[in-house]
């Protein structure tokens, strides 16, 4: 999964992962917003897998972008 991350004009990091709607964090350094975002989305991803809902075709587990 691609996640896409960027600074705010605050300082904080935000991260997304764009294939699961909703999945985003804030973090006050770069690390500190994906690490956030890589557990959040595992925890969405395995709350669909209990409810036998669809997730994303997982090529890779997870894929910074520029």
């Amino acid at each position: 999964m691609k996640i896409e991350i960027e600074r705010e004009e605050d300082g904080r990091w935000i991260a997304e992962v764009p294939d699961i709607p909703g999945v985003l964090a804030y973090g006050k350094i770069r690390e500190e917003a994906i690490a956030k975002v890589e557990a959040l989305a595992l925890r969405v991803i395995a709350d669909r897998i209990d409810h036998g809902e669809n997730i994303p075709e997982l090529d890779e587990l997870f894929a910074l972008s520029a």
